[in-house]
């Protein structure tokens, strides 16, 4: 498997991942072709040096999972780096394969490297399968999440 910054031609790719499961569906507008908004997305993502939007590859060179790794730095923690993760996906296809447990071999070992002294992420509740994958990779429920949608 290969792990590289997504480019601009990954992003069809990326977001058929993020649209495929039942709440994607619910909250994506994936067709062709793209629409425009993910487009800029993606070029405001690829210009913030605290922002990286990786794709993994098989040996196809097809893109097989993403994730989005953000690095916020703050005052707390003596000013320190914490490292979000964001979209994690795997084409439908290469789940139950190890594919995301080296994705997320990958994003602690990036995170450490960046010196983050924190990785964390928020998953929906109503993906129990998602989270009882975190759990087993050794993440902790510790905080309570809140979001207000606008």
């Amino acid at each position: 498997m290969t792990f590289r910054k997504a480019t601009k031609n990954d992003i069809s790719s990326i977001v058929a991942m993020i649209a495929d499961d039942e709440l994607g569906q619910q909250r994506e507008n994936f067709k062709t072709p793209l629409p425009e908004e993910y487009l800029k997305a993606f070029e405001n993502i690829n210009a913030d040096n605290n922002q990286e939007l990786i794709v993994v590859e098989n040996e196809n060179a097809e893109i097989i999972g993403t994730l989005q790794l953000s690095f916020i730095q703050y005052l707390t923690y003596c000013g320190g780096i914490r490292a979000q993760i964001e979209a994690v996906r795997i084409r439908k296809d290469q789940r139950g394969l190890g594919i995301g447990n080296t994705l997320f071999e990958w994003a602690i070992n990036r995170a450490k490297e960046r010196k983050a002294h924190l990785l964390q992420l928020t998953t929906d509740k109503k993906r129990p399968k998602a989270i009882q994958f975190y759990e087993d990779l050794g993440l902790k429920a510790t905080h309570e999440g809140m979001k207000m949608h606008f």
